[in-house]
């Protein structure tokens, strides 16, 4: 399978820059998610490499081919929309072999192809049903087909999941990621679900106002987050984000907050020599809490329970601490015990915490 690499990609509607001197490399056979919030140019870039907007600068390169200036048919994609963009006057047979009739393909080897498509999609009894006469799931699978069929090296999604509800959802998840693991293709996959990046990719691109926030596998940038924004942005709940001062006294480093309490950070990987009294931002994941230390502990914090969640096998508790709230995942049995107002010591365990400086917000 080919690799795509972005060089040097800025994208400009007059003034305004969507992009701005992009550059990424995606690896031959990677399943790339281009994950951020609504408005962060990950649309843009897919759109860009797909041809159907122009580059205002750089080049987009496909194995040892410069396709920046390329017809959308001419640069070996094919790609799966949002809306699935089903032709409603046609069979699902007839919406599969459209994309194949001007290839000049012998008529076996388009019906060979979409025998293959409609068999490893599990669509067989559909194909002489319209778009009309299906579900979401169905037509989406149809949608993916299309896109097979063409036997293309690099595929495209653009949040193809969006439309559909919760459990199709999580079904078509799978089936995508089976997909790509059978068929050791390389995919380009756009979506604000940080559930399906963490599920599906090999590759995260965290995107924010135009600009790669951190690019690398879901373990790196869940575990160590370049920056506020990708601290915050990934994870659910949140990572309790609190300011501190470190302390670096006796051969112990330790961020302080503002209600006193100390966490011990001494075995924090710190990029640099950390400094007496730098100003940081504490993130503690809410999963590293527990309610009954049973090891090293970085932190105790007595605090007031305000409320619980619970969601069927989970549950999250959330504590006062200093003026917002902290929020702990906890046991589901353990949640229902908890009352509101009631004072609680929780532990941070050690060695999980992460650190950001106050000033820039990247990562120590």
């Amino acid at each position: 399978m080919p690799r795509v690499s972005f060089e040097h990609i800025t994208k400009t509607y007059g003034t305004l820059t969507v992009l701005d001197d992009l550059n990424l490399a995606i690896d031959d056979g990677d399943f790339l998610v281009l994950l951020g919030p609504s408005g962060c140019g990950k649309t843009t870039l897919l759109n860009l490499l797909a041809g159907l907007l122009d580059v205002t600068d750089g080049r987009i390169m496909i194995g040892d081919r410069d396709v920046t200036d390329l017809d959308p048919k001419d640069r070996g994609l094919a790609m799966v929309f949002q809306s699935y963009a089903l032709y409603p006057t046609k069979t699902v047979h007839g919406n599969l072999k459209f994309g194949l009739s001007a290839s000049k393909l012998p008529r076996e080897e388009i019906e060979k192809r979409i025998a293959w498509a409609a068999k490893l999609l599990q669509i067989e009894p559909l194909l002489n049903r319209k778009p009309g006469q299906l579900s979401g799931g169905q037509r989406q699978r149809v949608a993916i087909g299309r896109a097979l069929v063409k036997n293309v090296g690099v595929f495209l999604f653009d949040e193809p999941l969006s439309n559909l509800d919760a459990k199709l959802r999580t079904e078509m998840r799978l089936e995508i990621k089976k997909l790509h693991d059978q068929l050791k293709s390389t995919v380009v996959y756009v979506t604000h679900d940080q559930i399906e990046a963490m599920t599906m990719a090999t590759k995260i691109a965290v995107m924010n106002g135009g600009v790669i926030q951190q690019f690398g596998t879901p373990d790196e940038i869940y575990e160590r987050p370049s920056n506020l924004f990708v601290a915050g942005f990934i994870g659910s709940p949140a990572m309790n984000l609190r300011k501190a001062k470190l302390s670096v006294a006796a051969g112990k480093i330790e961020a302080v907050f503002t209600s006193g309490v100390r966490l011990d950070v001494s075995d924090y990987p710190f990029a640099h020599p950390p400094l007496d009294g730098a100003e940081v931002i504490a993130g503690l994941r809410p999963e590293h809490f527990t309610l009954a230390a049973t090891g090293p502990v970085a932190a105790t914090f007595d605090v007031p329970v305000q409320y619980a969640e619970r969601t069927g096998p989970d549950a999250s508790a959330y504590f006062r601490f200093e003026d917002d709230l902290l929020a702990l995942r906890v046991e589901p049995d353990a949640a229902a015990r908890l009352n509101p107002g009631q004072s609680m010591a929780v532990s941070y365990i050690k060695g999980k915490a992460n650190l950001f400086d106050a000033r820039t917000g990247q990562r120590m």
